[in-house]
């Protein structure tokens, strides 16, 4: 292999080499998902869940997107 395709290959897939570089350092995919424990106040709890009545999402998936944009 040419060192010029070399280089085409690693621009074009330049974040694939990003995210794989990151697993080697921390063992995790951005995409993974994580179980975490919160404490959070009767009123947070009773808004999140007539938001899930609402949309039909889970309340993990509301969290995600209030965070994510």
């Amino acid at each position: 292999m040419q060192s010029s395709e070399i280089k085409q290959i690693l621009k074009e897939n330049k974040e694939s080499f990003e995210i794989l570089e990151n697993y080697d350092k921390t063992h995790e995919l951005p995409f993974q998902r994580k179980r975490i424990d919160i404490t959070l106040s009767v009123a947070t709890i009773n808004k999140l869940k007539e938001l899930k009545k609402k949309t039909g999402k889970p309340i993990s998936q509301i969290i995600e997107e209030k965070f994510s944009g």
